[in-house]
């Protein structure tokens, strides 16, 4: 529910910019998803194509960008991407003296239209 959710506020978002610019049409939206967020991209899209029938976005078509949150151990000073499982060791040394840095991004980075 909360993709669902997301994207109700999203196309809001869109729309209420759009008609600030004279747009009645919205062609595409792209969105930028941090890997922490824990938005799912496939249930975006699900809810993007469920929303948008009868709206300015009818044939908008959804781009979502997946960004990795690095992460910098502070024992090596090894820099990687955290993984799917979330395992916040560094995976050169073991140690869990991490910082992670980006993956929390959860914005729409622009949308087209006319």
């Amino acid at each position: 529910m909360h993709e669902l959710t997301l994207m109700q506020s999203v196309l809001q978002t869109v729309e209420q910019d759009a008609a600030q610019h004279g747009i009645n049409r919205i062609n595409k939206v792209k969105l930028v998803i941090g890997q922490l967020t824990m938005a799912l991209p496939d249930s975006l899209i699900f809810a993007f194509e469920a929303l948008k029938p009868g709206t300015m976005f009818s044939d908008a078509s959804l781009i979502i960008e997946e960004r990795h949150a690095q992460c910098t151990c502070h024992s090596c000073q090894q820099e990687y991407k955290l993984d799917d499982y979330f395992q916040f060791v560094c995976p050169t040394c073991g140690s869990t003296d991490i910082e992670v840095e980006g993956g929390k991004e959860l914005y729409i980075d622009y949308y087209e239209g006319d």
